[in-house]
């Protein structure tokens, strides 16, 4: 028999070492002005070769259908070209951002592209409700002033909040405000499990089988299940920041934690979608196409 070289303790007691050395590298890189800049820097750049994507495939798609106007597509892209232009000036100027007052030009320059993240992807789900409704010959005429309605209450409520800030600085606002967009995450979240699940699963069923059939049923399950994720991790890092300070959001404080929030609820999700929804329309093929009335 043979005595274990190292015994329970002994890996208690590296574990500790471990997540000590972690905790103080954590530290170093987010005190540390020179990994400040090289972090946020990186980000700004990630931003930047997103939304340069999101303009070619833009600019793609208008030269093969120009007839057609602003189809849910093209404003798909455009507004994710928007929201990633918009990051990577806020990250490029973070510091100057960080002096601007009153305190609440911060928060709206930081909440604005998120709330149109939202609205981004959320066009998503419109054109999936749409393709299933019409699909099973069920009017869809409610569905965009719907679309219309819920934003704009959303963000009525949203500035509604912002004002009250603004007017009088109330710690608890500044929570039910990072609370709200929580629930609008959650929102976002079911509704891709909603309607991208019904339109994979109504898909599934489809008699016929081909190429394109199977193409669009692995785009709709990858795009389903990455905006899913995407908003419900967002929704439970926005219900983490609003009551825990260690996972505050704040530009200059917490360098790392940015890093990894914003790639994984913005930049990530943003290039996969692109990269999955490359394909270009056709030339002919009206029936594919819906202008945004």
């Amino acid at each position: 028999m043979y005595r274990a070289l190292v015994g329970p303790s002994d890996s208690v007691v590296i574990m500790m070492f471990t997540i000590k050395d972690a905790s103080k590298w954590w530290h170093i890189l987010n005190d540390s002005p020179i990994w400040q800049d090289r972090i946020f820097y990186l980000l700004a750049l990630l931003y930047g070769l997103v939304a340069i994507v999101a303009m070619m495939q833009l600019i793609r798609i208008q030269q093969r259908v120009p007839e057609y106007g602003w189809t849910t597509q093209k404003v798909f892209h455009f507004l994710c070209f928007l929201v990633n232009a918009v990051r990577c000036l806020i990250f490029t100027f973070r510091r100057d951002i960080q002096h601007l007052k009153p305190e609440i030009v911060q928060h709206i320059l930081l909440d604005v592209p998120s709330l149109a993240f939202f609205t981004t992807f959320a066009l998503l789900v419109l054109f999936w409700a749409e393709i299933y409704y019409q699909a099973r010959a069920v009017s869809t005429d409610g569905l965009r002033p719907t679309f219309y309605t819920v934003n704009g209450i959303i963000y009525a409520i949203q500035i509604s909040l912002w004002v009250v800030i603004w007017y009088k600085h109330i710690p608890f606002m500044v929570i039910l405000s990072k609370m709200f967009f929580a629930g609008v995450c959650l929102f976002a979240a079911l509704g891709f499990l909603l309607y991208g699940g019904r339109l994979f699963l109504m898909l599934q069923r489809f008699p016929v089988e081909s190429k394109g059939r199977r193409k669009k049923l692995q785009e709709v399950g990858y795009v389903t299940s990455i905006c899913f994720t995407c908003f419900l991790i967002r929704c439970v890092m926005m219900c983490f920041n609003a009551f825990n300070k260690a996972a505050n959001l704040d530009l200059m404080e917490h360098p790392v934690l940015n890093f990894i929030y914003y790639s994984l609820v913005e930049i990530l999700p943003s290039a996969l979608v692109l990269f999955i929804l490359k394909k270009l329309p056709p030339k002919r093929g009206i029936n594919q196409y819906h202008n945004i009335r």
